[in-house]
């Protein structure tokens, strides 16, 4: 008999409806730890760890990582949507494109109208234009302020694959981000005690979002 279940996520736990996706598995962790009441590991295939539990709410939420990149989150991103999940928000890091963004600031990004105007208001009123590459370590010449010309605020690695994949499934899609670089001249790096702080608050903006969204809807 073929096996029709997910082939990289195994399940080990109920699946949410509404999940959070880090990339960083130790931050799915961390975010789970702070946000679940006795959190279940959901998966730890291939090291993507993942965790349900009832949030603040009493309902469920999953906090998955995603791995880092496109590739990787559009795997985790198509079995966590074949499983059942409905809304997702993407909780991450990135690069800053020039001096209007510091370090440790938490910014929105523009996709789902609704999802987008609870982070803006969970994150104090920011919300960006985000430009998504597979490349971590661009070494093309003047190509941050090629993208900074075209409109984009921050650099990352996965915003992009979230939102065309809820797109074709037609589910629900957010993105927060936390400014771990500012990329200009030169580049500045987040203390590695700021960066496990900022994934944390990253994830209570994303729940506080989805509190708000949940509201405005009823």
């Amino acid at each position: 008999m073929l096996d029709s279940g997910p082939i990289h996520l195994k399940p080990a736990a109920e699946l949410a409806e509404r999940v959070l996706l880090p990339g960083d598995p130790h931050r799915a962790l961390a975010v789970a730890q702070a946000l679940l009441e006795q959190p279940k590991m959901f998966n730890h295939h291939r090291g993507l760890w993942g965790y349900t539990g009832p949030a603040r709410d009493g309902d469920l939420l999953t906090v998955q990582a995603t791995g880092m990149g496109g590739p990787s989150a559009a795997i985790v991103i198509e079995e966590l949507i074949a499983l059942g999940a409905g809304t997702l928000i993407r909780i991450g890091t990135c690069g800053a494109l020039g001096g209007a963004l510091e370090i440790g600031e938490i910014v929105a990004v523009d996709p789902d109208p609704d999802l987008t105007a609870a982070l803006r208001e969970a994150c104090g009123g920011r919300a960006v234009t985000a430009v998504s590459t597979d490349l971590f370590y661009d070494r093309r010449e003047g190509v941050e302020q090629s993208w900074a010309k075209r409109g984009a605020a921050v650099v990352e690695m996965e915003a992009a694959t979230l939102f065309q994949a809820a797109l074709v499934h037609r589910v629900r899609a957010g993105c927060a981000l936390g400014v771990s670089d500012v990329i200009g001249d030169g580049r500045r790096r987040i203390g590695h005690e700021q960066l496990a702080e900022l994934g944390v608050r990253l994830g209570e903006v994303a729940f506080e979002a989805l509190e708000r969204a949940s509201s405005t809807a009823r």
